[in-house]
């Protein structure tokens, strides 16, 4: 059986991690690696997480790389012939793993998979069912289920969707070692986007299952509204534009972007109260316009 090698990527949050790795421990699938990235941590939890799931591999950094830094650090080590990257606040179902491997292998044109994915604090609700195609010149779409009640109007499904979800997303290590890594740029958010792109660019579609399903903390790590989190939304929306489609397209968006929907923004934190975050929609305006695409600087200072 087909080695599958699980990566999750832990920053600060053990609890979330702990609860991971107990749902990992019920997982039916027999043959299963799991690589746990301590990216960057003030703590060193190895002890922790080894009582609860003793046959993983433990990589810690001594910084945080980011979402797609950490990922990429895992994917590395990886030795499967899957590769699962799983947020660190979710947690799994007993088939899980072996659906999501099925649909793999009964569709070779699937380049990453998302299985439907529940919220953790109302397992009734959808959270992701997929995603609408992409307006390339406004850089939006719609996740699709989200707040539906569940009532089984996704089971057995599985069709093509625009993007897959990145708190869990299956591949073949084929598939991504022609596709390459996450851009690590990004850091975090929209680098799950990026990444299907490169699938879609070697051939691959992507693809949606409601055969199986994850539980998701959402927003765990960053919190639900953040300096962090804004910053990076508005700097990734941009910068994934200007990495995925044309320089007329580009030109067509930035005018949008700093014209109309940026402004919005500034203008809605504001009016809440929220100078904090308008000045973080402004800060990820500027980066994009004095910085390269493929620049390393991320233009925030990490605490």
């Amino acid at each position: 059986m087909d080695l599958v090698s699980v990566i999750t990527v832990n920053y600060n949050q053990p609890e979330a991690t702990v609860a991971l790795l107990h749902s990992l421990k019920k997982v039916s699938y027999p043959n299963l690696e799991v690589i746990l990235v301590d990216n960057g941590s003030t703590e060193n939890n190895e002890a922790t997480f080894q009582d609860i799931f003793p046959n993983f591999t433990f990589i810690r950094t001594k910084v945080n790389l980011g979402f797609a830094g950490g990922n990429n650090l895992g994917i590395k080590a990886a030795k499967g012939e899957y590769i699962f990257l799983l947020n660190n606040d979710t947690e799994v179902t007993e088939n899980t793993v072996s659906q999501l491997v099925d649909v793999l292998k009964n569709n070779i044109q699937i380049g990453l998979l998302s299985p439907l994915i529940l919220y953790y604090d109302k397992p009734d609700t959808v959270q992701y069912a997929g995603y609408t195609p992409l307006n390339y010149l406004t850089a939006r779409n719609q996740q699709l289920g989200q707040y539906e009640e569940n009532v089984g109007q996704y089971d057995q499904k599985t069709y093509p969707t625009g993007f897959c979800h990145g708190a869990a997303v299956i591949c073949r290590k084929s598939d991504l070692n022609k596709a390459g890594l996450m851009d690590e740029n990004y850091f975090l958010y929209y680098e799950e986007l990026d990444w299907c792109e490169k699938f879609k660019r070697i051939g691959k579609q992507i693809y949606f299952t409601g055969n199986t399903y994850i539980l998701h903390k959402e927003s765990v790590s960053v919190g639900k509204e953040s300096p962090l989190k804004t910053y990076f939304l508005t700097r990734n929306r941009m910068l994934f534009i200007r990495k995925n489609t044309s320089l007329l397209n580009t030109i067509g968006f930035s005018v949008y972007y700093l014209l109309v929907a940026c402004p919005k923004m500034v203008l809605k934190y504001l009016l809440n109260r929220r100078s904090d975050l308008a000045l973080q929609v402004i800060k990820a305006v500027k980066w994009n316009l004095f910085h390269s695409k493929n620049s390393k600087n991320l233009g925030y200072k990490l605490k």
